[in-house]
């Protein structure tokens, strides 16, 4: 039977942090042909000319990616729900911008922890923001920014994605179908 376990789990060792350090969107549609090989994400063309733009964001701080399981023994059904909230300090009106264009649209999001784990959010579907705040504060030692939340609906978890913390292109670098161009456009201190 496909449901089978394959492999039990002990207990790892304690050399983890949580966190996230960086998201990158991917305009929906613009992965190409994605290769998976047990679970991981190995491969992948990009658009028509095999070229990849993705926006990176760095964080730091209050930041999270979860998934939650849903199951239905009645109706026979699994999905998981992916979460990601992320909290962007500073308003500016470049960002103000992309926001609204972010809000609009349901990219492909790519995931990078504080552990060199890469997951794809939104692989089949795209993510949506469902939610968030332009916030000024109230106090000195309040939050001047962004909050926001996406979600996305997938027939499986995130996949891990394949990558080479050491490459320049990094986390695309390991994938041979992206012959083309791969552009990470990274944000200015505004």
């Amino acid at each position: 039977m496909a449901c089978d376990l394959t492999r039990g789990r002990k207990e790892p060792c304690k050399d983890v942090v949580g966190g996230l350090k960086n998201v990158y969107f991917i305009d929906f549609g613009d992965l190409g042909t994605v290769t998976e090989t047990a679970d991981e994400i190995t491969n992948m063309t990009g658009d028509s000319s095999n070229n990849l733009t993705a926006y990176k964001y760095e964080l730091k701080g209050n930041s999270s990616f979860e998934q939650t399981i849903t199951a239905s023994r009645e109706n026979g059904t699994t999905f998981f729900d992916q979460t990601l909230s992320l909290t962007l300090k500073k308003l500016s009106k470049e960002d103000h911008a992309e926001i609204k264009l972010l809000a609009f649209a349901r990219p492909h999001v790519v995931v990078e922890d504080y552990n060199g784990n890469c997951m794809m959010m939104g692989l089949e579907h795209g993510a949506d923001v469902n939610g968030g705040t332009i916030v000024t504060g109230g106090a000195m030692g309040d939050l001047s920014g962004y909050t926001l939340t996406l979600n996305a609906q997938e027939l499986k978890p995130a996949n891990f994605i394949n990558v080479d913390a050491t490459s320049g292109d990094f986390p695309f670098s390991q994938m041979a179908g992206l012959s083309g161009t791969i552009t990470i456009t990274e944000g200015t201190n505004s």
